[in-house]
C-alpha cells in the first residue's frame, strides 16, 4: 500500500487541478478565488495564444464557442508529454487524434484541418537536414537512388484543406500535397496528383532506383505503355529538384 501523499503535494495537484478545469475542480483551500482567477486565466490565455498562432483557419471556422469549447477540453483532459511550449500545438494534434470525441456540430474536416494548419510548423522548426557528403546534386535521377529533401511531408487527406476558408462549403475529395522546406528555409506547399504521391512514397525508402520506382507505379497503373509512365516520372522528378523537394542521387 503506497504512502499517502504529502500535504503540499495534494495541495499541488487540486491547485493544478482547478487551473486545467475549474468547473470540475474545487478551488483549493486557502487560496482566494479572485487569485485563481488570474492564474486560470493566464494559463488559459497562454495555451490558447500558442494554438492561434498555429491554428489560424482552424479558429475561424469553428467560431469563438466552438474553438474555446475544444481548447477548454484539450487543457482540462490532455497529459502532454514534452515541457516545451514550441510543443503545444503537436500535443493539440495528438489530443484530436486520440482523445477528442468531436459533437455533431463540429465538421468532419476539423482533425486534417488542424493536422493541415500544423505540418507548416513541424517543418519549419525541423532539426534535420541533407547530408551533401553523400548527395550528387548532378547524378542521373534514372539511373541511381534519387534522394528527397529530410524536411519533407508526403501527405494525402479526405477533404480539401488548402481551400477550406469559413462559411465556405467543401465536400470531401482526396487530396494530395507534397510539403517541404528550401533553401531558403521556407515551407512550401504544392498540389499533387496520386502518381507523384506514390512516386514520392517510393522515393522515400531510398531503396529504389527513379527506374526502377516508375517501373513499380507503371505495373501499378497497368499503363499501356511503361515508357510513357518512365519519361513522364522523370519529368517530375526533375520539376521537383529543381523546386528543392529532391536534391540529388545518392552517392554510391
Amino acid at each position: 500500500m503506497s504512502a499517502p501523499l504529502p500535504e503540499f503535494q495534494r495541495f499541488q495537484y487540486a491547485f493544478a487541478a482547478h487551473i486545467r478545469d475549474p468547473k470540475a475542480n474545487a478551488c483549493p483551500r486557502g487560496v482566494e478565488a479572485t487569485h485563481m482567477r488570474i492564474y486560470t486565466r493566464l494559463v488559459y490565455n497562454n495555451v490558447e495564444n500558442f494554438l492561434l498562432t498555429c491554428f489560424p483557419v482552424l479558429r475561424k471556422v469553428l467560431g469563438t464557442r466552438r474553438w474555446k469549447r475544444v481548447v477548454r477540453a484539450f487543457l482540462a483532459t490532455h497529459r502532454s508529454r514534452s515541457p516545451f511550449f514550441r510543443e503545444i500545438p503537436a500535443e493539440f494534434i495528438q489530443y484530436l487524434q486520440a482523445e477528442w470525441k468531436s459533437p455533431p456540430n463540429y465538421p468532419e474536416f476539423m482533425l486534417e484541418l488542424a493536422h493541415y494548419e500544423w505540418i507548416e510548423l513541424a517543418l519549419s522548426v525541423s532539426m534535420d537536414g541533407p547530408d551533401w557528403d553523400h548527395i550528387d546534386p548532378d547524378g542521373g535521377l534514372l539511373e541511381q537512388r534519387p534522394v528527397l529533401n529530410p524536411v519533407l511531408a508526403n501527405l494525402c487527406y479526405r477533404w480539401p484543406v488548402h481551400r477550406i476558408r469559413p462559411r465556405a462549403r467543401v465536400m470531401p475529395i482526396e487530396t494530395c500535397l507534397l510539403v517541404f522546406r528550401d533553401a531558403t528555409d521556407q515551407v512550401q506547399f504544392s498540389e499533387i496528383n496520386g502518381f507523384t504521391s506514390r512516386l514520392v512514397s517510393l522515393l522515400e525508402t531510398a531503396e529504389h532506383t527513379g527506374q526502377t520506382a516508375l517501373e513499380i507505379v507503371a505495373a501499378e497503373s497497368r499503363h499501356p505503355s511503361p515508357e510513357v509512365v518512365i519519361q513522364g516520372g522523370l519529368a517530375i522528378m526533375r520539376d521537383l529538384q529543381a523546386r528543392g523537394a529532391l536534391l540529388g542521387v545518392l552517392r554510391e
